[in-house]
This record gives C-alpha cells, sequence and structure tokens, in this order.
C-alpha cells in the first residue's frame, strides 16, 4: 500500500468519511457498533476549524500520531518524542506519572490505558529517566487499589519494577501550600488553606488522561488530571466553579513542577456523558505535549469542538498559562485540519442531573448542606449505587464486551 492510499484510510477511519474497514470495527453507538460521522460543523453549531499548518517558532507543539495494537509502544515513544518531552522534562529530577482511574472497574477510554502506562515508562527508561514515581488517586466513590488492578495499571507496574503512591492513603502526608500566582477560585472555596500532596512538590510531572467527554467540562484531558492529584476527598466542593477551579491547579503546577507534560490516549475515545457514562470509539490515536492548555485544545477540536468555547481552555488561555487557540498551535505528526469526531457534550445521565440541580441549579441554595456536612455521604452511596448497580449492568457491561472483541480489547486482556 503507497503512502497515499495509508493517509486516505487513516482519514477514513477518523474523520467524518468513515466507513467500516476491518481495522476499524470499533465505534460502538446505540446497539451496535458502527462508525461516527463528523460533519464540518459541530452539533452545537460550533464553527469548523482553521487549518493546523503552522511558521511560527514560538508555538506550543502537540503531537498527534496514528497507532495500533502492534505498534503501540513505539508509537508512544514517537509521539512523546515528536512532542519534544526531553527539552520539557529535566533528566535529573524524579517524575511522578500521574495515571487517571476514573471508576475501578475496566471501560473503554475511562481509564489510563495499560499501554499508554507501559509505553511511557519504557520510554522513559529508554531515555535516561531512571527516577520514576506512578501516582493514583482515589475519590469517594472510586477505590485506586481496586482501580489499579482492574484497569491492569498494576500489571504494568509490576513488570517494571514499579509501585503506586496512592495520594489519598491515610498515610501520605498533605501540606498547606499558598500559591504565589493569584487564584480564581481556590483560596475562596478553601479559606482555611489548600493542602496538596507533599510527594509531589520539586517533581516532573506526567499526565496520563484519555480522550473523552465530561459532564461538567464538556472534554476532560490534561488539565483536570491535576483535579484528583492535587486535590483531596473534598474536591467535589469545586464542581460547582470546575473551569476556574482547573486554572487554578494549573497555576500550582507551574509553581511545584519542574517540569509539566502530558500523553493523551485516544485509541479509544469517549463519547457521551463521561467520564463513565460513555459511548467508545476506536480512533487509534495519540497525542502528547509540554503545553497542557493546547494538548486539551487540540483534543477537544478533534473531537468537534471550537476550544476556545470551553471556559476552562479558554481561561487558561487568557491568563497565558498555555495556547487554546488551535491556529496557533504547531500539530506534528500527522494533519488534523479536517479530522472531526461529532461527538456531543450535552448529555447527562440521571446521576449528573441530580449534581447540576444542586451545583448550578434550584438546589443551589442546599449545596452546603447537601455536599459539605456530615450527611453528604447520601450523595456517595446513590452515585456507587447508580453506576455499579444499574447503569452498568443495563448498559455498560454490553459495551465493554463489545469494546473487548476490538485490537484494543484484546490487547487490554493480554495484561
Amino acid at each position: 500500500m503507497n503512502a497515499g492510499a495509508v493517509t486516505r484510510k487513516r482519514r477514513r477511519i477518523l474523520g467524518r468519511r468513515s466507513r467500516w474497514t476491518p481495522h476499524s470495527r470499533a465505534s460502538y453507538n446505540g446497539h451496535a457498533f458502527r462508525p461516527i460521522r463528523g460533519t464540518a460543523n459541530h452539533k452545537s453549531g460550533m464553527a469548523p476549524q482553521r487549518t493546523t499548518t503552522l511558521t511560527a517558532e514560538t508555538r506550543s507543539r502537540v503531537a498527534v500520531v496514528y497507532t495500533s495494537a502492534p505498534t503501540v509502544l513505539s508509537d508512544v515513544a514517537r509521539v512523546m518524542r515528536l512532542a519534544g518531552y526531553t527539552d520539557a522534562l529535566p533528566r535529573d529530577v524524579e517524575t511522578v506519572l500521574k495515571i487517571n482511574i476514573s471508576w475501578q472497574r475496566y471501560y473503554p477510554a475511562c481509564s489510563t490505558t495499560p499501554w499508554q502506562l507501559e509505553g511511557v515508562i519504557r520510554t522513559l527508561r529508554q531515555d535516561g529517566y531512571e527516577k520514576l514515581l506512578p501516582a493514583q488517586n482515589g475519590t469517594v466513590v472510586v477505590d485506586s487499589h481496586e482501580g489499579e488492578i482492574g484497569n491492569k495499571h498494576k500489571a504494568v507496574l509490576d513488570k517494571y519494577g514499579l509501585k503506586s503512591l496512592h495520594l489519598t492513603d491515610k498515610d501520605v502526608p498533605w501540606v498547606d501550600y499558598k500559591p504565589k500566582g493569584e487564584l480564581l477560585v481556590l483560596d475562596k472555596v478553601f479559606p482555611e488553606g489548600i493542602k496538596i500532596p507533599e510527594a509531589l512538590i520539586g517533581k516532573n510531572i506526567i499526565h496520563l488522561p484519555t480522550l473523552k467527554t465530561h459532564v461538567f467540562t464538556t472534554t476532560t484531558g490534561a488539565m483536570k488530571n491535576a483535579f484528583g492529584g492535587l486535590l483531596g476527598y473534598r474536591r467535589h466542593w469545586t464542581h460547582s466553579v470546575i473551569h476556574e477551579t482547573l486554572v487554578d491547579l494549573l497555576t500550582i503546577q507551574k509553581e511545584i513542577h519542574p517540569g509539566i507534560f502530558a500523553v493523551m490516549d485516544g485509541t479509544i475515545a469517549g463519547d457521551g456523558p463521561g467520564p463513565r457514562a460513555m459511548r467508545p470509539h476506536v480512533k487509534n490515536l495519540l497525542l502528547a505535549s509540554a503545553d497542557q492548555v493546547a494538548i486539551d485544545a487540540v483534543a477537544a477540536k478533534l473531537m468537534g469542538f471550537d476550544p476556545l468555547s470551553l471556559k476552562f481552555i479558554r481561561l487558561a488561555h487568557e491568563r497565558g498559562l498555555g495556547c487554546g487557540d488551535v491556529s496557533r498551535i504547531e500539530v506534528v505528526g500527522m494533519d488534523i485540519s479536517d479530522i472531526n469526531f461529532g461527538f456531543r457534550g450535552d448529555e447527562d445521565t440521571f446521576a449528573s442531573r441530580g449534581q447540576k440541580l444542586i451545583y448550578w441549579g434550584p438546589l443551589k441554595p442546599f449545596e452546603k448542606l447537601l455536599l459539605r456536612t456530615p450527611i453528604v455521604p447520601w450523595s456517595f452511596f446513590a452515585s456507587n449505587v447508580y453506576y455499579n448497580y444499574f447503569w452498568y449492568p443495563l448498559l455498560g457491561r454490553k459495551r465493554v464486551k463489545q469494546a473487548l472483541q476490538t485490537e484494543w480489547g484484546k490487547l487490554f486482556q493480554s495484561y
């Protein structure tokens, strides 16, 4: 197959001209796997993105590469090196691998994939980064110890002789931190002071998000991956100001980390009411960048959104924390100008509808009572019951079964 034919095939898989091929039999939508046909404009009427042909030397760089299950480990190395990760991360500093766990069970596009984690570890070791610290965080509804087993992270870490630091374990010290930069909301949400894990201070960090949508932020990626790492079990206090919170967290990251990088897995992308109840779609992509705003902006563009219409990207861009304007980002590795997945950002689950009533709806006056007092466990119980005992048996299990028949599902089972 010549180069032109390969390019056309990739565009058919990735973009709006998608058609069935044996290699791309991947996207779950409704009750059967079928391709996603994006359009020039997103369903919400957002304008099409401008070309990614760039010339300015000072522009942020995001690498995007096409991958497959047999080549994914070497492709992770390629995307990291294309994005210039060794320029962003000092070798003489310990590097934290911030793993994303959004569910303790495996669900496609939900959490860091084992090949994403392994590819990053292998590349770092090859390039002389010896001091690595995998970091997990639990939530009020997700046990990170169970999650690293269910998502095959522990299998990868055991292979390379590494052990996770579970940031929300009781024996992990959190210390008071007073940011030097101006904050938008965190100092008001936590007037008694902001606490962060002591183990993260002074270390490089590599975020390992997946390409997916989210009920609160429309998309989620590198910037939101810090949400679990830098905020403890009271992080739900910030949901009503989630966009501003993500910007504040990036401000803090730039103060405490010598180097910041992200490798995003888009082998299977998630569309719908994420971060859990999504429709999985195989997209065979990997992204990487030292600019957390830029990688989230490119990911949003791929999903079909105008990045600067997303508040957390726009605010971070305006505050100079990174570049959210895709026309000013140097995209290397492949041409993404015609790719539009046509994902939706306006769907909710029964659980998220209830949350939005509390955060932004008529129940707002009762937010503190419902979510910041001793009666708060009701919400954790309700979320656990809904996702694990209702939604997953009704819809999720079927989607996982379908996804496990793809090349990525088979690769997951091999770990």
